[in-house]
């Protein structure tokens, strides 16, 4: 997922397996005896993840701590290329727990058997994120950790000081009234982009197609990630942006607030689901690390810290949210979804429909 204010250079990998970068925190206190007598490093357990993976060094330095395991997180690119290079080092993978696998590419890891089966314990409220039909006799595989949504978002200062009503709508972004006031990153070079493609998809079916045909006729602009959306085009982005409605998150407005108010807001008719996973890697050298992972990815700790440190929301029901979320990260009842299985099936095939309209 993109993650906003936090610079993404995203590009869905189809090729080769590319190295992956690592780090560890090797600080833990715990040490275990060996054969000799004498006092073994603590056991690595590898986090293979992409590359907005980000949580406070004390929470990993506790993690350290009370499971004895030292920890290596190995960034692996935005999700679409995380789930490429897990698919292509099945059975030999290079780690032993992963998370960021999204449920636009969850179905593409889970028919590859990239993950073992791990049935953590879901804290209240994650049920409803679990994957549908992941839940086999020998338990799920893919471990919802966070949640969140791609929503339209508008500038509500530029539009107020224009005296015009904000859209509204997926189809108000096609109407001569918005005519090049769009800007979003496109579906084939960011993950967010392509949540917004199938969250077309999920709103007018067969017709999409057409639906695209007019929002490019009435100017909507393509760039290749969000920060370029965000950050550069769109005008409460802290550049010199022109453009006042943007594709981003439902959790963008907690961060702009100016003189105790929000200047933005998402429109939440448009929003698409986004749930990240984590699992155990088939063939990981440490499976029992793997699974006290995705437990710790779990924890009220954990859980709490992640609007903070990776912009998303929690699955754990029962996490207080920081006041500014509360009040300004709203987020949609009834937000635009596919099935996973169906997203499998027909990306591709979307994708190759989705850049012919878009470049006539």
């Amino acid at each position: 997922m993109d993650r906003p204010f936090r610079l993404r250079a995203l590009v869905i990998a189809t090729a080769a397996l590319f190295p992956l970068t690592a780090c560890s925190l090797t600080g833990g206190d715990e040490s275990t005896s060996d054969a000799s007598g004498g006092m073994a490093a603590p056991q690595e357990v590898v986090l293979v993840t992409h590359d907005s993976f980000f949580l406070p060094k004390k929470l990993m330095k506790a993690f350290e701590r009370d499971s004895g395991y030292d920890l290596v997180v190995r960034a692996s690119g935005d999700a679409g290329t995380l789930t490429n290079k897990l698919v292509l080092s099945q059975g030999n993978p290079q780690g032993d727990v992963a998370f960021g696998v999204d449920n636009t590419f969850a179905s593409r890891a889970l028919d590859n058997d990239v993950f073992a089966p791990y049935s953590a314990q879901l804290p209240a409220g994650a049920e409803s994120y679990v994957l549908p039909g992941d839940d086999g006799a020998d338990g799920g595989r893919l471990t919802p950790v966070d949640n969140g949504n791609v929503c339209v978002n508008v500038d509500t200062t530029w539009f107020a000081a224009e005296g015009m009503a904000p859209p509204e709508s997926l189809e108000d972004l096609a109407d001569p009234a918005y005519e090049d006031l769009f800007v979003l990153p496109g579906a084939a070079s960011s993950s967010t982009g392509l949540a917004f493609l199938l969250a077309t998809i999920a709103d007018y079916g067969d017709d999409w197609p057409a639906y695209w045909t007019r929002l490019m006729d009435n100017g909507a602009k393509l760039t290749a990630g969000w920060s370029d959306a965000y950050e550069v085009d769109f005008t409460q982005g802290g550049g010199q942006g022109d453009r006042p409605i943007v594709l981003s998150y439902d959790s963008s407005p907690a961060f702009t607030i100016d003189g105790g108010t929000s200047t933005t807001a998402a429109l939440l008719d448009t929003c698409f689901r986004q749930v990240e996973y984590a699992g155990v890697l088939t063939g990981a050298a440490n499976p029992d690390g793997a699974e006290a992972v995705v437990d710790w990815l779990l924890s009220p700790e954990v859980q709490a810290a992640l609007p903070t440190s990776m912009y998303v929301f929690p699955v754990d029901g029962a996490t207080e949210l920081p006041a500014d979320w509360a009040k300004y990260a709203v987020q949609p009842d009834e937000p635009l979804s596919l099935d996973p299985a169906d997203i499998a099936a027909n990306r591709d095939d979307w994708l190759t429909t989705w850049s012919d309209v878009t470049s006539r």
